[in-house]
Formats: C-alpha cells, structure tokens, sequence
C-alpha cells in the first residue's frame, strides 16, 4: 500500500458537503516519507452513552472544548504522529504533527469497508531537508468523534479484515500534541455556572478610599457608644443617627447617581427609621417599644436595597443581613488597598491614642475631685465583664449595619429580575368556582352581621345563649384570621390568574371587588367586636395595637379596590408598608398605655369594678393616670412601676415617659406606693371572673 485512500472528513463552517475525492485526497496527501497509520473501530460495549449538542453534521473539535450538562457520548481526539518517534523524546510544539479531521461511522468492523487512513504532514526536525512533494498543510486541531477509536496497531476487538499498519513506537496523545502527560486530554472542567447572586447581584469592584471604613467605624462607635441595650431611651436615635451620617457621606456620589424619585424614596425611608426609634425616647411600653425597632429595622433594609413590589421588599428584608456578611471581604479590601493602609495605621493609632489619654487622665482626675468624679461617672458608664462585651456586641451590630448599606448602596441588586412577572397559569375553570364560593359565604356572613347589629344584644341572647360582651369576644380572633386568609386568597389569584379573554377580566373585577368590598365589612364587624369586649372587660394596650393592625387590614381591601379598577397595583405593598409606618408613629402619639388606664379609671368610677392586676403590670407611661387612683388601688398599680424606676438611668437612656412617672412618684411620696398585700386587698374590685358580667 503506497498510497493512502483519501481522508473522509466533515466539511468546516462556510464549506460544502460535496468536496471532489480526488482534490480531497491530493490535499491530504503526506510526504513520501511518511507511514500512514490506520484507524479501526473500537469496542463500544459499556460505553456510556452521551448525547452531542450541536447541529448534525456540524463539525466539533477536542482542544479546547467545551460539554455542558445533558452531553452523551465520548468525543476523543486522535493524534497522528510520525514513524520512529520516541515516547521518551516529546514532540516539541513546533513538531506537532498536523492531522486532519476523521469522520468516522458506527459500522460493523467485520463487515465495513477497510476503516479510513489518516495522513499528516511532519514538520521535518532540525538540520532535515524540506521536503517539495506537496503543498504544505496548514496544522489543524484533531478531530472530535461522537463514537469512540483506537490508535493503529490495536484493532478493534473482532475486527479480521481490517489492515494493520506495521507497529510502532506508541506516543501518548497529549505527549504528540506538545502538552504534559497529567494534563486533560479530551474535555476541559466545564465552567462554574452563574449563581443567583452573579446573575442579580455581583456586588461592588474593589475600591481604595477610607471613606468606607471610615464610615464603618463611625457605625460600631455610634451604636457602642450611645445606645442603652437595656433600656428605651434617647440612645437609640442618637446612635442611628451618627451610623445613618456616617453611610451617608461614604456613599453620597452613589446616593446621586439614583434616579431623583428612587433617591427621595431611600431618603423618606431613612428618616422613617430615625422616626420609629425616636420613639424609644418618649415612650416606654416594651410592646410598643419592640414593634417600633422591628420597624426601624424593616425601613434601614428598605433604604438599603429598596424594594417596589411584595417580591422585592420581602428580599430586601433578607437581602440586608446578607450584605453585611458579603460586604466583610469588600470593606477589607479598602484597608489593605496600596497607598491606603498608612492612612488606616495612622486614624486606627489615633482612635488608640485617645483612648488611652481618656483612661488614664479620666482616672487621675476623678481621684482627684468627687464632684468631677460624679459628673464624669454619669457620662461614662462603668466599666465591667458585662458592660466591655455589651460595648462590642453593640459595635458589631453597628458596623454590620453599615458594612450591608455600605455595600449595597455601591452596587444595589438588579430588583427587576426579583420583580419578574409571574407567568398567569390558573385557568377560570380553576379560580371562580371557589371564589365564588368564598364570595357567597362572606355575603352571608355580612348579613347576620347586619342583623346582629340592628337586633342588639337581645338578639344575641335570646339566639346564641350568650352575652354580647361573650359573643364579641368569641369571634374577634377568627375573624383577624379569616381577613388575614381573605387577603392572601386575593394576591394569589390577582397574580396567577389569567386575563387573557375579556370574559376573564370582567368576572375577576367582580368577584375580586365584591370579595374585597365584604372583607371590609367584616374588618369593621371585627373592630366593632373588640371595641365592645374592651367596654366590658377592660382596655389593654395589645389589644389597642390589635385594632390598629385591622384598622391596616382594612386599608389593604380598600387598595386592592382601587387597583382593581385599571389592573395597576404594584403601588399596594410600599403604600401598605408606609401605611404601617404611620400605625406605629400613631400609637406613639396615642401613648396607648396612658389612654388604657385612663379608660379604666373612668370605667371604675361608673362600675367599681376595675382590673387592678393589670394595670399593676403597666409602663411608666400609664404613671400620670395611675396616680389619680384611690388608695388602696393606687398603691398596688404603682408598686412594680415603683421597682423599676428604683435606679437612675444614664444619659443616653433618657426616656420621657419614665421622666414623668420618676416626677410622679417624688410628688406622691414613698407612702402612695404599695406592695402584694395591697394588691390582694383590691381583690374585691376586680372583674369577677365566674359569672357573666353584664
């Protein structure tokens, strides 16, 4: 065999599948000096199969390539290298030898035609004539085969017809190819795939600046140094405020770049923040209290990323505390970035310095002087165990909240893709009929309703057996919960619903409408039910708030029936969340404490009756009320009010409720205050708990 057959190979993009043989072969013919090697077909038994991507016929190549998830099938190169080379002598990469692509088919080797010979065209090595039997071929990579192949001199198993060249020294492929025996040979590491956080929020490039860390430490110092973890006072706001400066002046190129409507929005929801902490230094009621740092939290997260839908102001709720994690590595970067870490090592010395001149110079003049030693000690709190790790868990806490806005400010979210629009798959054979249902049994809820209140409270006892005050309070909670249900019911059929027929738009106007218009009446059946129980029993500041959280309830339904008239509601969750804001800031204005006692008081003074074990549990808000009380029930509900306000607070715990009660208290004396046996003694006015008040 003199000649090689010609090489069957796939046609390259921009080529034609009919390429004449003859000028194929004439193309591929090597040197004269080189022995062509055959190859065969290998055994594909237990070979896994494996699925090619790409268009039929389109041609692929082994380096580099490529396989991504859903790939069967083996793709392997096949190097053809030269007569007599070495595998101890690797074939540098100026020697490579070119080898064409080899098309080759799933056929019987027992059966088939002799399988097709590849040729190549050597570089001739050093001090070797160039040879002139042909044009030289330009070197291409090896083909890449869907079906596996065996090099010459090893034929497949079964193969009795097949020619086989002479045997030969066995060069490793990746050796022929110029790269190292360890290194792959066929596919590469598929790369990493996006993550949701590549995708939505790759996060800031580094930066050199101090302004970052600056704006950190301000953070951690703000929130370490002013803010009592003990106690509702003025420290709240004031430690809020120097982390909120402090953000503000490292991010304010960013702050500017925002659109003007999204730049007052983060700046309304800031202040909002500061507003709710505000609070803590006129109020003392720890429920109040709590909601109103919750909410102060929920603002800074909205401030933070922002948010325009449910979607996007749920993650941002979630998205903050991640940021301040992500944002570690980021802020670092500022600190150790080239030209910046002598101007840390300088402000860092600083911080140090003043420090220790405080310890050392605070103590020595505090020996030295009692007055100033009084004076000092109410500005600086004592030092202890407990109050250095407070000291440190309030910086962390505070330099977390400034990393995350820091962070997030410099490279917010992409928000669009959280807000995506949701795909409309429910059908109206899916969602009317059981909204429908839903409508007809809130119809017939709201016509009792109407009954009752039209019937009184001998309609209710002459049909239920029980008191109005009983039947008011036995039905409050279910329907907070029925309102609550109502309104999730409402979001997710006015999301997944389809609208694409006009005969679908028009039944969800109205059933959607109507089901929101009596969710109203039974928010108002609901406030109406608590109002009534409180008349009875007694007003409490939870159960204010819980009105207030319906009284929310109901300006939600009344939204969605607004939005429901151009299909326009993306505006509902920042207004409701605003609207949330507002509740709070009102109950604070309310003093809810003060305004239960106060109703109370004038409930004993008409009945003699009179919760006294309650009241007793009441903030320093309710004080001023609790102090027109007759002995011996004053004594007994200022008695614990009393305990509490037995030590003075520090500055930054100021609080005007617990103010006002402290001024109470001087003016009454020690004598107006109680203790246990006064409380057992004001048993006889209480509420009798065994028979049916009426």
């Amino acid at each position: 065999m003199s000649e090689p057959p010609p090489v069957d190979r796939s046609p390259s993009p921009g080529e034609s599948d009919e390429l004449p043989v003859e000028a194929d072969a004439e193309a591929a013919a090597p040197p004269a000096a080189t022995a062509p090697r055959l190859l065969v077909m290998p055994p594909t038994d237990g070979l896994t199969p494996i699925v090619w991507p790409g268009p039929t016929d389109q041609p692929a190549w082994a380096i580099p390539v490529t396989v991504p998830p859903g790939t069967q099938g083996y793709a392997i190169f096949l190097p053809l290298v030269p007569e007599g080379v070495s595998p101890a002598s690797p074939v540098a990469p100026t020697q490579r030898t070119a080898a064409r692509p080899v098309a080759l088919t799933d056929t019987d080797p027992a059966t088939a035609d002799p399988p097709v010979a590849s040729t190549a065209a050597t570089t001739p090595e050093p001090g070797a004539a160039p040879t002139t039997d042909g044009p030289a071929t330009a070197p291409r990579p090896p083909a890449a085969s869907t079906v596996g192949s065996t090099a010459a001199g090893h034929p497949a198993t079964g193969d009795r017809t097949a020619p086989v060249a002479p045997a030969g020294p066995r060069v490793p492929p990746a050796v022929a190819l110029g790269y190292p025996p360890s290194g792959p040979y066929a596919f590469r590491p598929m790369p990493r795939q996006p993550s949701f956080f590549d995708r939505v929020w790759p996060g800031p490039a580094p930066a050199r600046n101090l302004a970052t860390p600056l704006a950190v430490l301000a953070g951690a110092l703000g929130v370490a140094t002013f803010v009592p973890l003990g106690r509702t006072g003025l420290g709240w706001f004031l430690g809020y405020l120097v982390l909120t400066v402090g953000v503000a002046v490292a991010v304010r190129h960013h702050i500017a770049e925002l659109p003007r409507p999204e730049r007052w929005l983060r700046t309304g929801w800031a202040v909002a923040a500061l507003a709710l902490l505000a609070v803590l230094a006129f109020r003392n009621a720890w429920w109040l209290v709590t909601f109103c740092v919750l909410g102060a939290l929920a603002c800074t997260a909205l401030a933070i990323v922002g948010g325009v839908r449910l979607r996007s102001i749920l993650f941002s709720l979630v998205a903050a505390p991640i940021a301040a994690v992500r944002g570690l590595p980021w802020v670092r970067t500022h600190v150790r970035a080239p030209g910046g870490s002598g101007a840390t090592r300088r402000v860092v010395g600083s911080v140090v310095t003043t420090v220790v001149v405080l310890v050392v110079f605070g103590a020595l003049l505090s020996s030295a002087d009692a007055a100033f030693s009084r004076v000092l000690g109410a500005l600086i709190p004592e030092i202890s165990v407990g109050g250095v790790f407070r000291w440190l868990f309030l910086a962390a806490v505070g330099a977390l909240i400034a990393v995350a806005a820091v962070y997030t400010i410099a490279a917010p979210p992409e928000l669009s893709s959280v807000d995506r629009p949701t795909a409309r798959s429910i059908g109206l054979v899916e969602w009317a009929p059981p909204i429908a249902t839903l409508t007809t049994l809130f119809g017939g809820f709201v016509a009792v309703q109407f009954t009752v209140l039209f019937g009184g409270q001998r309609h209710v006892l002459e049909n239920t057996g029980l008191s109005y005050a009983e039947y008011a309070r036995s039905g409050f909670w279910q329907l907070i919960v029925v309102t609550v249900l109502a309104l999730a019911v409402l979001g997710g059929v006015t999301r997944w619903a389809r609208r694409d027929r006009p005969l679908d738009r028009l039944l969800l106007r109205i059933l959607l409408g109507l089901l929101s218009a009596l969710s109203v009446v039974i928010v108002v059946s609901a406030l109406s039910r608590m109002y009534t129980y409180q008349k009875v029993y007694s007003f409490t500041g939870e159960r204010i708030f819980v009105m207030a959280f319906e009284l929310l309830l109901g300006a939600v339904f009344l939204m969605v029936l607004v939005a429901g008239l151009r299909w326009r509601g993306g505006w509902i969750p920042r207004l409701t969340a605003a609207l949330a804001v507002v509740m709070l800031l009102s109950l604070a204005a309310l003093n809810p404490e003060d305004y239960a006692a106060r109703r109370n008081i004038a409930r004993y003074e008409q009945t003699g009756r009179i919760d006294a074990w309650y009241l007793r549990a009441l903030s320093a808000d309710a004080t001023p009320a609790l102090s027109t009380l007759p002995d011996p029930v004053r004594r007994c509900t200022l008695s614990w009010i009393a305990d509490d306000l037995a030590e003075p607070d520090p500055w930054p715990a100021w609080n005007l409720g617990r103010q006002r009660a402290r001024e109470v208290l001087d003016r009454l004396g020690p004598d107006a205050i109680g203790n246990q046996r006064d409380c057992r003694r004001v048993d006889q006015f209480d509420l009798p708990k065994n028979r049916t008040p009426r």
